[in-house]
């Protein structure tokens, strides 16, 4: 009897011995939110190896020791940087023979010689950071019509399956290019075995560069493809090297979006790309609550936790975006608008990446990008959500309301227009979609949201079967059964799609998106049983809203949240164009925070960014907040 109990004592103890094993290594990875410094904001994408690993000196001299601790070269890397050449352009990039993208030797001259990253990462490394890099969705259009041959890491010979060597050109989905880089990169087909190949050898060869960190863009937000994106992840669980895994951009992005992709990446941007400009601060604070009540914030992710991304912070010394130009002009915002964007990301627990060159860094600059109080709170607080009950005077919310009035008069057409955006197809928000008849025919796609509301006018477009434009596209037909292009102007051939065909900024108005009829997925929809209308691109559906409705420019907000010893945070922002006198009662402290933070019949604490002490505060907390600017407490209650 002693043998089986003791191969059943030896097997508990391996499977549990396993399980935490396995336990400790999946929460792991990015255990706080990601810190350090990308390139994009003052490179946009012509950054070279001289000026990377200058800036990555200083982030190891200087940042480091307050968590900054990956350095990313951000978009096009592999791109010559010649005239001609700019974002969506063609037939200037850097691959190797298996068609993955290689770094420009003329910009990043230690990788000649087939080293690509090695020797960047290496540097990098031995000044005690990490190093990352950002990848375009699939495969690139020049991969694709060179039919570059697709390598099998098993084997290290060309992938072979079914009897038969495979390459680009049949792994490619040319009706899925990237909405706003359609000359460079398209999906891949994952169900195909020579599709996985040509992935796991792309994220193989990053692991053998060094790479710590992968930005994966152009697969998230309104041009989501969750095949990849889950396909990715998976990859990487399959290399020794853990790598953080980070999505981008976020445009449109909601909870329910998010809900299906967070356990697979490390970090997932949640707007639209972030600029110094006052509008994109604002656009943040509704996404961030939305994320925090739907506790989103340092989910379970790849090997360890997620984090909803609010963007780089676009600081100090900067480009433009996209354009072909390094760093040239300082920051726009004020220094309050600063403190209010570094104010919120850290509220809200966003991954914090620098963006200015730190070449130039100034030292305003540093002091608030390092401000002690704020990485505490992004690294360790608990609890943090929006805190809603602070208020104004009544003088003050008829003067506010007044601006507000002129505000929405002067804007009074756009904000009522409504435009076809896209949500996730389980929001109620999309349901509402029916076929109309015209002439005996079922020509057209309507949408009426409120049907119970006799006044309630659908708004209606024509539909027509969609264009096959190769034989590559007509092999792919089946796909494509009971699906159908939206018609913008039938004198026209013109057809709405659901992705933008140029990147924008978070506050950059979107307007219904409408382009020459042709071949692409992002043109194609379906109706689905429920009223939904499913984008074939991102598999998102279609609504309708108000064009401006999202966005806010004024009013006041709050976070809320706790320390590791007890103590509070709490943050009043003013998003008003004037000084306002913000308010909160202790007494409603007490409604979204547990008891035991609340030990004392008073609280006592400080403000962060004007030092002012606040003792035995029994009712009311209130100061005057000047205009666009945020204040910080830390309170002991």
């Amino acid at each position: 009897m002693r043998p089986p109990l003791l191969l059943l004592v030896l097997s508990l103890t391996f499977f549990f011995l396993r399980t935490f094993s396995k336990s400790s290594e999946d929460w792991g990875l990015a255990k706080l939110p990601p810190r350090g410094w990308n390139s994009y904001d003052s490179f946009s994408w012509v950054v070279d190896e001289a000026a990377f690993l200058y800036n990555a000196e200083v982030v190891a001299q200087r940042l480091l020791p307050y968590g900054y601790e990956y350095v990313v070269v951000d978009f096009l890397w592999y791109r010559k940087n010649v005239d001609g050449a700019y974002v969506d352009s063609y037939g200037y990039d850097s691959i190797d023979e298996w068609g993955r993208p290689f770094p420009d030797p003329e910009r990043w001259p230690s990788s000649k010689g087939g080293k690509g990253f090695s020797k960047v990462a290496q540097r990098v490394h031995d000044m005690g950071l990490k190093f990352g890099i950002h990848l375009m969705r699939g495969i690139s259009t020049q991969a694709v019509n060179a039919n570059t041959p697709i390598l099998d890491v098993h084997t290290g010979r060309a992938y072979k399956e079914a009897g038969r060597h495979w390459r680009a050109n049949e792994i490619g989905l040319k009706h899925r290019t990237c909405a706003w880089m359609q000359h460079g990169f398209m999906s891949v087909d994952t169900d195909l075995g020579a599709g996985r190949a040509f992935l796991r050898s792309l994220y193989q060869q990053l692991a053998e560069w060094g790479v710590d960190f992968v930005k994966l863009d152009c697969v998230f937000g309104d041009d989501i493809d969750t095949k990849e994106i889950i396909t990715v992840s998976e990859l990487l669980e399959e290399i020794d090297r853990p790598v953080v895994f980070s999505l981008s951009p976020g445009t449109s992005v909601t909870p329910s979006m998010a809900k299906g992709i967070s356990s697979y990446v490390n970090m997932y941007r949640i707007t639209a790309d972030d600029w110094d400009t006052w509008p994109d601060v604002t656009t943040h604070f509704n996404i961030s609550r939305d994320f925090a009540a739907a506790k989103k914030i340092g989910a379970k992710g790849l090997r360890g936790r997620s984090w909803p991304d609010l963007d780089m912070l676009p600081l100090g010394w900067l480009t433009d975006p996209g354009v072909r130009q390094g760093p040239h002009r300082k920051c726009n915002l004020t220094l309050d608008e600063q403190r209010t964007q570094m104010t919120l990301w850290s509220m809200a627990k966003s991954p914090l990446m620098f963006g200015g060159d730190l070449r130039h860094i100034d030292q305003a600059t540093f002091r608030l990008i390092t401000n002690p109080t704020l990485l505490e709170i992004n690294s360790y607080s608990d609890n943090n959500k929006e805190f809603p009950y602070v208020f104004s005077t009544e003088n003050q919310r008829r003067e506010i309301h007044s601006l507000q009035k002129m505000e929405n008069q002067a804007n009074s057409y756009t904000r009522e227009e409504t435009v076809l955006g896209l949500v996730s197809c389980n929001d109620e928000k999309a349901k509402g979609w029916f076929v109309a008849s015209h002439d005996g025919n079922s020509d057209y796609m309507c949408w009426n949201h409120d049907v119970r509301r006799s006044d309630s006018l659908p708004y209606c477009v024509a539909k027509k079967k969609p264009l096959l434009s190769s034989y590559e596209d007509t092999t792919r037909i089946w796909q494509y059964q009971e699906k159908f292009q939206l018609v913008a102007n039938e004198t026209t051939d013109a057809c709405f799609h659901g992705s933008v065909n140029k990147k924008h900024t978070a506050s950059a108005e979107r307007s219904t998106l409408v382009s020459d009829c042709w071949w692409h997925a992002n043109q194609v929809w379906r109706l689905n049983d429920n009223g939904t209308l499913e984008n074939s691109y991102s598999s998102l559906c279609a609504t309708m809203r108000s064009k401006k409705g999202s966005f806010i420019t004024t009013g006041i907000r709050s976070w809320i949240a706790t320390g590791r010893r007890g103590e509070i945070y709490l943050s009043f922002f003013n998003l008003n164009p004037v000084s306002t006198v913000i308010s909160a009662r202790i007494s409603d402290l007490r409604k979204v925070l547990d008891s035991s933070f609340f030990r004392r019949g008073s609280c006592s604490g400080k403000e962060v960014w004007s030092g002012e002490s606040h003792s035995l505060v029994k009712t009311k907390l209130s100061v005057t907040v000047k205009k666009h600017a945020a204040v910080l407490f830390v309170l002991n209650c």
